[in-house]
């Protein structure tokens, strides 16, 4: 249930923000594990990983909006150098890239870009969920 407040299930949920975040870390060991101890409802430890992923990677696109906006010095703005690969490929591809922001290493700059060129918050939110979500499934099924 949603509401118990299990520490492992808690756990989960902060290392999947973390991880999705541009801190670096992976909440796939600790989702394997649970899964594999067969102690919790499948459903919740998909539920508590995809949600504090999806979080995560959305802060890191609020970020990228927030220098969109002007938030930030010119120092930290000069340094993510929104203009690169990841940035290109958000123009090309739009905003169903975020599908891949799951990936590490990719997917915290895709995000970050796509906050820094102002994707639609929704659609972005959509797409975000949407394979963080699938990847946390397929680790589940495989588990």
């Amino acid at each position: 249930m949603l509401l118990i407040m299990d520490p492992l299930l808690i756990s989960l949920f902060t290392s999947g923000f973390l991880a999705s975040t541009l801190l670096p870390g992976g909440s796939e060991i600790l989702f394997i594990g649970l899964a594999s101890a067969a102690n919790h409802d499948p459903f919740e430890l998909l539920l508590y990983a995809s949600l504090g992923n999806t979080l995560g990677g959305i802060s890191t696109w609020g970020l990228g909006w927030l220098l969109y906006r002007g938030v930030g010095d010119q120092w930290l703005r000069g340094r993510l150098k929104i203009d690169n690969k990841a940035g290109r490929r958000i123009r090309t591809y739009g905003t169903p890239l975020l599908l891949l922001s799951w990936l590490p290493f990719v997917g915290d700059p895709i995000c970050l870009a796509a906050g820094y060129l102002n994707t639609r918050f929704f659609l972005s939110l959509f797409f975000i969920m949407t394979g963080k979500t699938i990847r946390y499934a397929l680790l589940l099924t495989l588990s």
